[in-house]
């Protein structure tokens, strides 16, 4: 008995987050190994199709890094990388597309078989995507930068009550397919979409003071205070793309962002729908 009431004291206190966030759209960012871990994955889309059978639109915007980086040594072919960006020349670029529609098919067949209406985009149909060739110190190949997203096509299927799932491929004027960063994508979409949140799922507990103490966790940070940690070299490596991606998201109107570990047990519902949360938010 004291196990159920417990279990109606956590729905009680998601109520009024549940109240709160009906019918607004989520943008969730998952990618990097998290995504090949199957345990992990299966635990990350339950979260996303209790979320929209609790009156939220989630899109779900992934990457594919290290799975194209392994089938990219398994051919031979070396990679290279330029400020975390990825040169992209054609022979690469297929193989990019075909990573990102072979894992875009694998979670859309599993949120399938949770019950849920789901469907696949890959952001270069139907112009979702718009991008120009990225311009850097050295020629990063078909690497595009966003400059618009026609959010027509994922409203369309939003309306339609469907979890949406974006791969990120981008196409340009001269109708060029182009690489595009999941980070990015997803930041650009939660911008043109008036998300309310953007959650980046990624392999640590959030932005930590000190990577070495688990204690360290800052679980609310301002824009500013996130660009400060960034200049003083607390913010590193892979965590900059993902903190850089929630301060545009901010400038761009969404109301919320969070930067979260996908390793815990539900933790997309925590960050969510509980009073504590469990990563870092970043907020205006």
């Amino acid at each position: 008995m004291e196990e159920a009431i417990k279990k109606a004291d956590v729905l009680i206190e998601a109520l009024p987050y549940i109240r709160k966030f009906h019918k607004k759209t989520i943008v969730i960012k998952y990618g990097g190994s998290i995504l090949g871990e199957e345990k992990i994955r299966k635990g990350v889309l339950e979260d996303i199709v209790f979320l929209s059978f609790t009156g939220l639109n989630p899109v779900l915007v992934h990457g594919g890094g290290p799975n194209i980086s392994e089938r990219m040594r398994a051919t031979g072919k070396k990679t290279d990388f330029v400020d975390g960006m990825r040169v992209t020349d054609e022979e690469t670029l297929v193989v990019v597309e075909e990573e990102l529609q072979r894992l875009n098919d694998i979670i859309v067949k599993e949120i399938s078989e949770l019950g849920a209406a789901v469907v696949g985009l890959n952001g270069k149909d139907r112009d979702i995507i718009q991008v120009e060739k990225k311009k850097a110190k050295v020629d990063l190949g078909l690497v595009g930068h966003i400059t618009k997203i026609n959010v027509e096509p994922i409203l369309e299927e939003l309306k339609a009550r469907k979890i949406v799932v974006i791969l990120p491929m981008g196409i340009g004027q001269d109708k060029i397919t182009y690489n595009v960063n999941a980070d990015e994508a997803a930041s650009n979409i939660s911008a043109a979409l008036k998300a309310e949140k953007l959650v980046i799922l990624t392999n640590v507990q959030g932005i930590m003071r000190d990577a070495t103490d688990p204690d360290s966790l800052i679980s609310t940070l301002t824009k500013e205070g996130a660009m400060a940690l960034i200049n003083n070299k607390v913010i590193q490596q892979g965590m900059i793309p993902k903190v850089e991606a929630c301060i545009d998201a901010l400038d761009k109107g969404v109301k919320k962002t969070h930067i979260i570990d996908a390793r815990i047990p539900h933790g997309l519902l925590l960050e969510i729908f509980t009073d504590k949360g469990i990563g870092t938010e970043i907020i205006h």
